[in-house]
């Protein structure tokens, strides 16, 4: 249906066009305005007076002939201003033309000369073709009688020498009939029940071009959109001459001639047959390199038609040397030539056979172009041929190399066909990315260019399956060539880098869900490769000149791609889960922290187990560890180089914390003095429990002391929470936040936001704050 609808829209144009009566008047003619007032009272008496002389002047009377012609003369002239055309049709025009189609009567024997023969009936029939450019006014000519007359004017050749007025009454009867006919189905069946057409296709073969050109113009129009016709102009046997006619030297014979045969070949496969069987093919494709664009256009629209759902007449038309000028057309600055070239090469492109020789002969890159074309159907058509090529895995390749999955993903495509087009076209090329492409595509990331090697690699992070990422990113260099894009200084390589490198995240994260909330801790997996990943961080940001976000998203990915960052926090501990009877109970309490002067009771067994912080707390260590943030100096594990926001005491408030904090090992009471009681009843809770449902109000807080407690559960409980609220307002606070907790999944999310953010971000003023936050 789609390449139906596609089809319609390209035949609109060639449905059967108004002739342009009027060719002999000097195109660049100023149009008169549209008559008003006195102005409009004056015409409209011009009008009744000349339609007085023609109702009077119906004789063979030398004088009513010079004053029949006059009237039809003027009318004729006034006619060619459509502004006008409704008044001379108000003042009664009309029937009067219609009478002068016809001779007056003569004596029976009457054998002499007849003043102005033909002359008064030819300016009735072009006076009448241009009244009938406007739609309102075909039938009422109809309606008077018009037709009759009109095909008794074609058929004048017959019966008189084929004098120069003879000739000039049928061009502008075929004409008049062509207009009549235009876009109105009634009238077209009424042509053909007036025995219009035999006498049209007879004119095919008539000495006169003119007139040739003529014929087939009312013969384009009568063929659209009406089965009866088109059947009725192949039974007349216009087909032998209407193919020599496509040979013609003469551009506007050939011009109509494939004009016709279009018309008839639409929606109708048996003419289609007939017309190939005539041999239409070859000279068809020869008016591909006239030098009239409008037979070219029509050229490439029937080879359209032609390669509709026949596959052997596909490739007849490309062995036959179709390819190589309907590519050269998708060059030429006439939009509508381009589109017909399209649309050619669209449905050339469905059959297996062509679709490598089209791109072997250079159609990829020129259709690839048209994509940014603000033409709608121009677009589609080159949408639609992509489509098509992409189906070949030879053509993959090449598809990837002149960048054509960067142009599909940043294209502005404007019908909703189009886009379903280009997302057909990326799964296409998806499903390909395997065996010999992928190889072939390993191979240019290699040794191509280096813009070829990052259009590889763009075009691999969008295509590429989740399992063999490690091989293109990893073991073949890939991901270093997407930092390398982000670390442009060009911006839309920096844009076509994040974009990547998200597409590329996401595709992980089907093995890592990074954006799944974590169950509550268990005791069965351990949390050392994540841990790790922060030394890697710290070994590698000793590289000179490397950007520490460029490493992070490096580190990031390779972890990703390992399948060793599970963002599942479990425990090596055998943990202890009191469970919530136990949360601020004093029953068996062994402990009791005082927090803003209340005392919360706790059992050292649990918070033992709980985390290395608590041990230290018990054995002292926290004793250390405590004085060093007291005096604003960062504090952490040891293995890690991470720290805490950094809080600066008064001197005396300082004194009386450390006193506090030596009494700590063998004291019940402990005081924390840098907790509100809502958060650390909460990190509580979760201690004896293994679970909590964290809200966005107190999430940041809780992120802060769980990451001071080495709550690690907790805090990625609080980093999802967070991650949910990230937005191009906080994005940079919410980085920072990151940072200061040794936050991972909420840096990652960050990155990632900042990734897929990319061109809102580059726009926003706190841009180049951002990015000095992160570099």
């Amino acid at each position: 249906m789609e390449l139906q609808r596609c089809e319609e829209q390209r035949l609109q144009e060639r449905k059967g066009q108004k002739r342009k009566l009027e060719e002999e008047i000097q195109e660049d003619r100023d149009a008169t305005p549209l008559p008003t007032g006195d102005a409009r009272r004056a015409l409209l008496a011009e009008v009744t007076a000349q339609v007085k002389v023609l109702d009077s002047a119906f004789s063979w009377h030398e004088s009513d002939r010079a004053a029949a012609k006059r009237a039809t003369h003027v009318l004729a002239e006034l006619a060619k201003n459509e502004e006008v055309v409704n008044v001379i049709v108000e003042g009664g025009a009309i029937p009067a033309l219609v009478k002068h189609l016809q001779a007056p009567l003569s004596d029976e024997g009457d054998l002499s000369l007849k003043p102005f023969e033909h002359e008064v009936e030819k300016g009735s029939a072009f006076a009448l073709g241009l009244l009938a450019v406007k739609p309102e006014h075909q039938q009422l000519i109809v309606d008077s009688g018009a037709l009759s007359h009109l095909v008794n004017l074609l058929r004048r050749y017959k019966d008189s020498s084929t004098s120069r007025a003879v000739i000039s009454v049928i061009r502008r009867a075929a004409d008049a009939i062509t207009n009549l006919a235009h876009e109105n189905s009634s009238i077209k069946t009424r042509v053909r029940m007036e025995g219009g057409i035999p006498p049209l296709v007879e004119l095919l073969e008539f000495t006169d071009t003119k007139v040739q050109r003529a014929a087939a113009g009312a013969l384009r129009t009568l063929a659209f959109k009406n089965d009866e016709n088109k059947n009725q102009i192949v039974e007349c046997n216009a087909l032998p001459t209407l193919i020599s006619m496509l040979r013609s030297d003469d551009a506007a014979i050939h011009y109509e001639a494939v004009g016709v045969i279009g018309n008839l070949v639409h929606s109708s496969p048996n003419i289609k047959k007939e017309v190939l069987a005539a041999g239409a093919l070859q000279p068809v494709i020869g008016l591909l390199t006239s030098c009239c664009s409008e037979s070219q256009r029509e050229a490439a629209l029937l080879l359209g038609q032609f390669a509709a759902t026949d596959s052997d007449c596909k490739v007849h038309i490309v062995q036959r040397g179709a390819v190589r000028p309907l590519i050269e057309m998708l060059h030429s600055p006439d939009i509508q030539l381009k589109e017909m070239s399209a649309f050619a090469l669209g449905r050339l492109a469905q059959d297996t056979h062509n679709q490598a020789g089209i791109a072997h002969m250079g159609g990829l890159v020129p259709l690839l172009k048209l994509l940014d074309s603000k033409n709608g159907s121009l677009q589609h058509n080159a949408a639609f041929a992509l489509y098509g090529l992409a189906d070949n895995e030879d053509n993959v390749s090449d598809f990837i190399r002149v960048g054509g999955v960067q142009r599909l993903q940043d294209g502005e495509f404007i019908v909703q066909a189009t886009k379903d087009c280009v997302a057909k076209t990326l799964k296409r090329l998806e499903e390909k990315i395997h065996g010999r492409v992928l190889n072939h595509l390993l191979y240019l990331m290699r040794v191509a260019e280096k813009p070829v090697q990052r259009r590889v690699a763009f075009a691999l992070a969008h295509l590429c399956s989740p399992d063999d990422q490690r091989t293109i990113f990893i073991d073949n260099n890939g991901l270093e060539l997407l930092l390398g894009l982000l670390g442009s200084t060009n911006p839309k390589q920096q844009l076509d880098g994040a974009v990547a490198l998200y597409k590329l995240a996401n595709k992980a994260m089907t093995l890592s869900p990074m954006d799944a909330a974590p169950p509550s801790p268990t005791p069965q997996a351990s949390l050392k490769k994540l841990v790790n990943i922060v030394p890697c961080i710290s070994k590698c940001t000793q590289e000179p000149n490397e950007k520490p976000i460029i490493v992070i998203i490096r580190v990031l990915f390779t972890d990703f791609f390992d399948g060793s960052l599970s963002f599942v926090i479990t425990y090596d501990l055998m943990q202890v889960y009191l469970g919530e009877q136990y949360v601020n109970n004093a029953t068996l309490s062994d402990v009791t922290f005082l927090v803003e002067g209340r005392r919360f009771y706790a059992h050292r067994i649990c918070l033992l187990a709980s985390s290395d912080a608590f041990r230290a707390m018990f054995d002292g260590g926290y004793r250390v560890s405590s004085l060093l943030w007291c005096f604003n100096v960062p504090v952490g594990c040891p293995s890690s180089s991470r720290s805490v926001p950094r809080v600066s005491f008064p001197l005396g408030v300082r004194v009386k914390i450390i006193w506090l904090i030596l009494q700590e090992k063998d004291a019940r009471d402990i005081e924390i003095p840098n907790i509100r009681w809502e958060v650390f009843e909460l990190m509580m809770r979760f201690i004896y429990t293994g679970s909590v449902d964290v809200t966005l109000d107190i999430a940041q807080d809780l992120l802060g002391a769980a990451d001071q407690y080495l709550l690690e559960g907790l805090k990625r409980l609080c980093e999802y929470t967070i991650a949910q609220d990230v937005t191009l307002d906080n994005v940079s606070s919410m980085y920072e936040l990151s940072e200061a907790f040794h936050a991972i999944s909420l840096r990652h999310t960050c990155i990632l936001f900042i990734l897929e953010h990319f061109s809102q971000l580059s726009d926003r003023p706190g841009y180049v704050f951002l990015l000095h936050l992160c570099i």
